[in-house]
Formats: structure tokens, C-alpha cells, sequence
């Protein structure tokens, strides 16, 4: 059975299902990230690479590693992690509400109703691919972008991430909406 069919309600049927795009991609804020990352970086393994061909005391050596492991991650780390997620993640509208498993080591679900759901908000790109945000969110929209670092999405609300035809599944909640405050 799907990680979704195990959350479904008796008699609660599911209108549309999807997962965030796959595979190991890049966002807006990237733009930002690897140049920082790489600066980062770059100084972190100087550092570490001078210290370990100099006299230097070994505390030097044991502070740089874990400005390396950092640098690591922000550089290579964090776009295998990010499509880990995404591999792991399982959206659903049914017609009740709006369902989301994922998890990385425990599962977590979380589920937004219908009835209740009052701000909805699409960022869709050229080829439909896009995401909707449910929920108000106190973050701004640059911020937003920041989705695929931990903790992040806690931050954000719910959302349905860098899924295919956004602007379809978004009608698609709305007149699941519209059908159940009938």
C-alpha cells in the first residue's frame, strides 16, 4: 500500500496524487548558494590544507574540520539531500483535504482540510512546474526559494513543491473546495 493509502479516512477518496519533481535539480536560489557555498568552501579547505603543511598546533587542524564538513555539504551535500527528500515525499488532494507525507528518517503527515483552507498561493514556472503554498506565510517570496535546506519547510506551511501542471492541481482544489461547501 502507498505511504498515502495508509492515511486515508473510510470513504475518503483521492481526486489527485503526485510527488515533487525527482532527481537532483537546482532553484532560483542557487544563484545565491554556489557562489557562497564555494567562497565557503574554498576558504574552509585553505584553511584546513594550511594548517595540515604548517607547524601549527593540532587544535587548529580539529577546529577546520567541521568548517570543511560544512562546506562540504553546502557545496556538494545538500542537492543529494534535497532529491532524498523530494524521493520520499507524497502529495494527495482527496476530497476532504489536502494530504502530505515525507519524511527522511520518521514520517511525518500533515493534511490541511478543505473546509478550512482559506489562502492558497501558486509560484509556477513557464512549463507549468510550480508550487502551492497553503496557508498564510509570514516568509517572503526570496525566502520561500530556501525550500530544500532541513528545517525549512517547517518554517514555510504546507505546500505541494515543484510539482507538474501546478495551475491544474490548484483548480482541481478549488472546485473540490467549491463541491464540498455546497
Amino acid at each position: 500500500m502507498s505511504p498515502l493509502g495508509r492515511e486515508l479516512a473510510p470513504g475518503e477518496r483521492i481526486l489527485w496524487s503526485g510527488q515533487p519533481r525527482q532527481g537532483v535539480t537546482l532553484r532560483g536560489s542557487d544563484a545565491l548558494m554556489i557562489p557562497f557555498s564555494l567562497l565557503w568552501g574554498g576558504f574552509a579547505f585553505f584553511w584546513e590544507w594550511s594548517v595540515l603543511n604548517s607547524d601549527a598546533p593540532a587544535l587548529f587542524a580539529l577546529w577546520g574540520i567541521p568548517f570543511v564538513m560544512v562546506g562540504v555539504y553546502i557545496i556538494f551535500g545538500r542537492f543529494f539531500v534535497e532529491a532524498w527528500q523530494r524521493s520520499r515525499t507524497y502529495y494527495a488532494v482527496t476530497d476532504e483535504r489536502i494530504l502530505i507525507v515525507d519524511g527522511l528518517f520518521n514520517t511525518t503527515v500533515r493534511s490541511v482540510s478543505l473546509r478550512t483552507l482559506t489562502d492558497m498561493s501558486l509560484s509556477e514556472r513557464s512549463d507549468g512546474e510550480g508550487t502551492i503554498y497553503f496557508g498564510p506565510s509570514t516568509l517572503p517570496m526570496t525566502v520561500r526559494s530556501f525550500s530544500g535546506w532541513p528545517g525549512m519547510k517547517d518554517r514555510m506551511g504546507p505546500l505541494f513543491d515543484r510539482i507538474a501542471s501546478a495551475r491544474s492541481v490548484r483548480n482541481l482544489i478549488q472546485g473540490a473546495q467549491k463541491a464540498l461547501l455546497k
